[in-house]
């Protein structure tokens, strides 16, 4: 019995799906397991894998198409065997470059109706080349003085050498070559990961009622303390790895942030799994690292380490970046000293964190040179209060300032 294979979902919150490759063709033979197509996801690119054996029949989909969920890829079944039935079940898409054809020789015809219209109300001055004298042509040349900016004074407008020299902000006495420029644009599609961001974070800024607290950070301790462990450890920490360590331990301390918002109901978590955001070449995605607060610095470090690379080569998988109960947005590595981040769902909150900057600070009552960071926390109105948001902020700033404390 033929069998229809369609494009299923793929992510826990795709709607459509883009197929980056297609792999197969009428006569091929194929397996259940077999790739048939990569497919781009709002979060990564995966394979397509056939859950039927046997014959392609008939291929609906082509490479570059955008499906949505439900959309026939091919049908598949025994040599030979009658698949109208599925095709009437799902008709392919219809040709549409005739319509659109007429649509753009109408606009067309429109465009040079109204050009008609306006060119009887321009002056002939406008619609004609530029009238100027052969003098006045040579001198503009000579100074880089664009013609059609002159307005002339002679006979039918024509421009002449006495125009010219009435522009007194041209040099006279040191030629000026003109440049011609040419404007040029390209378009590029929207991934189906840009989609998402765009409509997700739309959702949020204008769902969520957002507010922000921003504080400083003593970082000194942690920058002597990260050196030290990096003079012992096979494996580099990263700032942002103590940062993840510190937010899960300063959550531990503050349920009250580690939740979202249900409509109906507040979902506090008692776990606590911490998202980062990850440019890739497309936007951003956001690995998860999970029950960070049980983990030492040095597993949260590897385990990041790994997940930004699987995430930079788009080779996530849906569970790395589900789950998240609160997410951290790290541009320090840019120089960006501070700024503000658009809440991730279903997160309440998300952190941004500057870059550590030297700075004059008073230290018991003298003034030494510091490191200092930024911290601003985007929080969910609906459910986070002031003083909530505050109070781990607090924990948090605690937490960096005695790194110690939360290495141990």
């Amino acid at each position: 019995m033929a069998e229809a294979i369609r494009l299923g979902r793929m992510t826990d919150t795709m709607e459509e799906g883009f197929l980056a490759d297609l792999t197969i063709k009428v006569g091929d033979k194929i397996k259940s397991g077999d790739t048939l197509a990569e497919v781009e996801t709002d979060k990564a690119t995966l394979p397509l894998e056939s859950y039927f054996t046997g014959i392609i029949l008939h291929v609906a989909a082509k490479k570059g198409d955008t499906l949505k969920i439900g959309d026939l890829i091919a049908i598949i079944g025994k040599e030979g065997e009658d698949f109208g039935a599925l095709l009437n079940g799902n008709p392919e898409k219809k040709e549409i470059a005739p319509s659109t054809s007429k649509k753009q020789e109408t606009i067309k015809a429109e465009v040079a109706t109204q050009t008609s219209e306006i060119s009887k109300h321009l002056p002939n001055s406008v619609i004609d080349r530029i009238k100027a004298s052969p003098l006045a042509r040579t001198m503009a040349k000579q100074r880089g003085i664009d013609l059609s900016k002159v307005h002339g004074t002679g006979e039918d407008g024509r421009i002449t050498k006495r125009d010219l020299e009435s522009i007194s902000c041209v040099s006279t006495t040191v030629p000026a070559q003109g440049f011609i420029g040419k404007e040029t644009s390209r378009d590029v599609r929207v991934s189906q990961m840009r989609k998402t961001i765009a409509k997700r974070l739309t959702e949020s800024k204008n769902g969520a009622p957002h507010f922000y607290l921003t504080m400083d950070i003593n970082m000194d301790n942690a920058v002597s303390v990260r050196t030290q462990l990096n003079s012992l450890l096979p494996s580099k920490v990263s700032f942002n790895d103590i940062v993840i360590k510190a937010v899960a331990l300063a959550l531990r301390q503050n349920p009250n942030v580690n939740c979202s918002w249900l409509g109906d109901t507040i979902r506090y978590y008692d776990h606590i799994h911490i998202g980062m955001a990850v440019a890739v070449e497309d936007g951003l995605l956001v690995p998860v690292i999970k029950f960070a607060d049980g983990k030492t610095v040095q597993q949260i470090s590897i385990e990041a380490k790994a997940l930004a690379e699987k995430a930079i080569a788009k080779k996530l998988l849906p569970p790395e970046m589900e789950g998240n109960t609160f997410t951290i947005s790290n541009l320090g590595m840019f120089g960006v000293e501070e700024f503000t981040a658009i809440i991730n769902p279903p997160d309440a909150c998300i952190l941004a964190i500057g870059a550590i900057r030297q700075e004059p600070s008073v230290v018991n009552g003298e003034i030494k040179v510091a490191s200092k960071m930024k911290v601003t926390l985007s929080c969910d109105h609906r459910v986070v209060d002031g003083a909530t948001g505050a109070k781990f902020l607090q924990s948090l700033k605690s937490g960096l300032e005695n790194v110690v404390s939360i290495l141990l």
